[in-house]
């Protein structure tokens, strides 16, 4: 399945949940788009709910289907920790959410963007994956031509606060994953358990 590119409110509307981590989708219409949207009231099976939660962690970062479900393996793997919050931490760990986290990009959307371009490095490697895994200490940065781009300027200058598990200097334009996340610090409106329910079903 290829990565969805339409209009990201409509999307927000439909899951309830807001996707660009502003609230401005749900703050004029905080019900679901179309004709009947606003008189949709029918309660979800349990599948739905399921369903549900697995595309609104889905949507949030922006990944394809595949990848997501090949997170979600992998985060199986790992031996220690419960799996729905490994799977959590691997989402964290992405090199375009990592961009997001740091305050060069305003959405996850702007963050790919930015990697997919080449304007990231890594210990000083241009990296262009936006699923790199970003390791603790790893130093994420700007290529040094890229450092004068307008949409990050324009980031840096509306970020309010950051995440406590990432520092980044504002004089170097660099920043690091300081250790990995724990679960109280991520998405509180995500219920990761139902998105393992879901997996496992299948």
């Amino acid at each position: 399945m290829s990565r969805y590119t339409g209009p990201s409110w409509k999307v927000s509307r439909r899951l309830g949940v807001s996707l660009s981590g502003t609230g401005k989708e749900l703050a004029r219409r905080p019900y679901a788009p179309g004709q009947h949207g606003q008189n949709n009231r029918r309660n979800l099976s349990e599948y739905g709910l399921q369903l549900r939660e697995k595309q609104k962690l889905r949507m949030t970062y922006g990944l394809t289907e595949r990848q997501f479900s090949n997170l979600f393996v992998k985060a199986g793997k790992i031996r220690e920790g419960k799996h729905g919050d490994n799977f959590m931490v691997l989402l964290e760990q992405r090199l375009d959410n990592m961009v997001y986290r740091l305050g060069l990009a305003t959405t996850r959307r702007q963050a790919r963007q930015l990697v997919n371009h080449g304007h990231i490095t890594v210990d000083g490697k241009r990296v262009d994956i936006p699923s790199y895994e970003v390791k603790p200490g790893q130093v994420i940065s700007l290529r040094e031509k890229s450092k004068d781009l307008k949409i990050v300027k324009e980031a840096l200058e509306a970020i309010v606060g950051r995440v406590p598990f990432v520092t980044f200097d504002e004089n170097t334009m660099e920043g690091s994953l300081v250790r990995l996340p724990d679960r109280e610090e991520l998405d509180a409106n995500i219920d990761e358990a139902l998105v393992v329910e879901y997996y496992n079903k299948l």
